[in-house]
């Protein structure tokens, strides 16, 4: 358990002395700057912006800042080029890097090479971040040295320096952060699911599903991969892996080992099965939140935890802000925020979380898949829609018919809309089943927004 990982290299990764590239100056970008500057490289911070709030705090630690755009020169004549998860691998600043023989690795290759101890990472199209979060507290309350991040909002790099031989990194891992590694090879590796989701970027499902698939690519038979049975695509794709596989499934597919049986959570071992934890222990809303806990009891028994460090894991943990979110009830009409719901099949689940009077709210800008797939939750469901944002003629072209939908023009707008078709005992969701980029600035500003709305429908 506290052995360290091993890179397969034969020499410890080393930037000292070496003028590093980093494109990008969100997040992971600033912790993978202030990072390389401490392990002794000259470092090059490029970025689209005219500037950003963290500038003058990274020309004290002396970074050099290339503002307003990315020059192929700089990037032509680096030692090594980082890249921030939200860059396009085929930027053509990068393919200038390329071109010129630099080694272009995203943040998380980054921090993999120099992190101490063992990394846990969780992939996934939808429930992600309350899997990481829920195998972090699991793994603390069994007593392990954890930390937890990268996708789910602190960058894996600055968790570097504080690691330890003994420490077990929980990471949450994207796509986008998932296609640029090369030697990564996490412990124990968990892929929950796949639906369509960032087809404005990835130029294919396949192509997504592939970035997924590094997750456990380098894996060896020392290895553990947790995959969700219920979920074929992610069955075949991990079909050639080479470490220990373990299965879950809210569905009871017969070749998963953790299960819902009846009132709990249990190991199926062949011969019996052990009980690990009682449904009644589960604070979070939603049937479908079984599967994030099925895959944090798979993961933690295979880190070695025992059932009552996933119990205390899950005591008083009602889930995480924007992810199906009570925010409020008015008039006898519950509010939810799933703001985090930014795909078809995430805004799905939303939905079929209750039995009757959803009134959803969908939009936003649109990334792809088919909002069609909508249909038949909301026909069992839906009492009506709300549809906002870029996408909202989409929205209405694709569930017309089944329930009443209407247009908003502002998130005030769209409460209010959605908690008059709501009365007098429905339910409203926001499950925008879109990214949040054409009104707001992420879905956390969404969720406020929606969660500051209702407020104001109680104070009227």
């Amino acid at each position: 358990m506290t052995a360290p990982h091993l890179h397969g290299a034969s020499a410890p990764f080393s930037v000292t002395g070496q003028h590093v590239v980093v494109m990008g100056a969100a997040r992971s970008g600033i912790a993978a700057a202030e990072l390389l500057t401490r392990r002794g490289a000259t470092v090059t911070l490029s970025e689209s912006r005219p500037s950003f709030p963290e500038a003058d705090r990274l020309r004290a630690l002396g970074v050099d800042l290339e503002l307003g755009g990315h020059q192929s020169s700089t990037f032509a004549s680096a030692d090594l080029v980082v890249t921030s998860p939200g860059v396009p691998p085929e930027h053509v600043a990068l393919e200038a890097a390329r071109a010129h023989q630099v080694e272009v690795m995203g943040e998380l290759e980054l921090a993999w090479r120099w992190a101490q101890g063992r990394v846990i990472a969780i992939t996934g199209t939808k429930g992600k971040s309350t899997t990481t979060t829920l195998i972090g507290r699991m793994l603390r309350a069994a007593g392990h040295d954890v930390t937890v991040g990268g996708n789910i909002g602190v960058p894996f790099s600055s968790l570097v320096e504080q690691s330890t031989p003994a420490t077990v990194h929980v990471i949450e891992a994207s796509s986008f952060q998932l296609e640029t590694t090369t030697t990564f090879r996490p412990w124990i590796a968990v892929w929950l699911n796949l639906a369509a989701d960032h087809l404005d970027r990835h130029p294919s499902l396949d192509a997504y599903g592939d970035a997924k698939a590094r997750v456990f690519a380098n894996q060896t038979a020392e290895d553990w991969l947790v995959v969700n049975a219920d979920d074929a695509d992610v069955c075949r794709r991990v079909a050639p892996a080479r470490s220990r596989q373990v299965l879950f499934s809210l569905e009871g597919d017969s070749r998963a080992s953790f299960v819902v049986q009846a009132d709990r959570v249990v190991r199926r071992t062949g011969t019996e099965n052990e009980a690990l934890i009682p449904l009644s222990a589960v604070e979070l809303t939603g049937r479908h939140m079984l599967n994030n806990v099925l895959a944090a009891a798979a993961t933690t028994w295979a880190a070695g935890a025992d059932p009552s460090a996933m119990v205390e894991g899950l005591r008083g943990f009602r889930g995480l802000e924007h992810v199906m979110e009570p925010s409020g009830e008015v008039g006898g009409v519950r509010f939810v925020n799933d703001s985090k719901a930014t795909n078809v099949e995430a805004a799905r689940r939303s939905i079929e979380a209750f039995d009757r009077g959803v009134v959803a709210i969908i939009g936003g800008r649109f990334k792809g898949g088919d909002l069609g797939e909508l249909r038949e939750a909301l026909r069992s469901r839906g009492r009506a829609v709300v549809a906002i944002g870029e996408a909202a003629p989409l929205v209405r072209d694709a569930v017309s018919g089944v329930v009443p939908v209407t247009e908003a023009s502002s998130m005030v707008e769209a409460v209010r809309q959605a908690y008059a078709a709501a009365q007098p005992d429905g339910v409203v969701v926001l499950a925008p089943a879109c990214a949040s980029f054409d009104w707001f600035g992420d879905y956390a500003e969404r969720g406020r927004a929606f969660k500051d709305a209702v407020a104001m429908l109680g104070r009227m």
